[in-house]
């Protein structure tokens, strides 16, 4: 389980936020998504400037799930900066898109994406690839560790 994180969906069609939402609902995972409305957001969030300056409040997520055929910032161009960005350059990042085209598949993994999924059509296989995703993300999968973490712990000398 996922005990006190979070993912952050950059999803910018409201047809799309509400499905997602009532399937992490539904797949008994509704307290562990928050949302960004577009590509400059997730930066924003994830970087803690401006409205998402307080760390307490907005803490880093688990996981983002991004969507790549956003308007203004695409979530290629996140996927781009996440992966250049010391603090959050290990974050797991799931592509979850309408997009089928091997192009972009191809295109997200070279720029460093964990796993490319297509949104499901119908609503009950919505809810099912999130069990699954779940049960594979948090129980089966190993993740790095945090940048931040790392600059943290001070290495151990020895005066041998």
């Amino acid at each position: 389980m996922l005990d006190g994180q979070f993912i952050l969906l950059a999803e910018d069609d409201p047809n799309d936020v509400l499905p997602i939402q009532r399937a992490f609902q539904k797949a008994g995972l509704g307290s562990v998504l928050k949302i960004v409305p577009d590509g400059a957001e997730a930066i924003d969030y994830l970087s803690g400037r401006g409205a998402y300056a307080d760390r307490d409040k907005f803490p880093l997520p688990f996981l983002l799930l991004l969507d790549l055929k956003m308007p203004g910032t695409d979530g290629f161009e996140v996927l781009q900066w996440v992966r250049s960005d010391e603090e959050v350059k290990r974050l797991l990042v799931v592509v979850l898109t309408s997009s089928e085209l091997q192009e972009d598949v191809d295109r997200a993994y070279e720029l460093g994406a964990n796993s490319y999924l297509v949104k499901p059509v119908s609503f009950d296989e919505m809810v099912h690839m999130l069990q699954r995703f779940e049960a594979y993300w948090t129980e089966i999968n190993r993740t790095p560790t945090s940048p931040s973490v790392l600059k943290t712990v001070q290495p151990e000398t020895s005066f041998l």
